[in-house]
């Protein structure tokens, strides 16, 4: 999870991969629209395989939960 970093200099904030100005959120969107690891890294060169599984691993602790509870509309 040390990969995972905040600064509220970078990306308003945003969970980030090493610092560099790549969210979380992007490299998830990336490989939930059907990009593999090796497309990400072939892609932008200055992530490593580490890096997408950390952000895989942050995800996912992210939807770790006791109860949900649904709410009215």
């Amino acid at each position: 999870m040390d990969r995972i970093t905040s600064n509220p200099d970078i990306c308003h904030g945003k969970p980030c991969i090493r610092g560099l100005r790549y969210p979380v959120q992007s490299v998830l969107e990336w490989l939930a629209g059907g990009m593999t690891v090796a497309d990400v890294l072939v892609d932008y060169p200055d992530l490593e395989a580490d890096d997408i599984y950390a952000a895989l691993a942050y995800a996912a602790r992210l939807t770790q939960t006791n109860r949900v509870e649904l709410l009215a509309a």
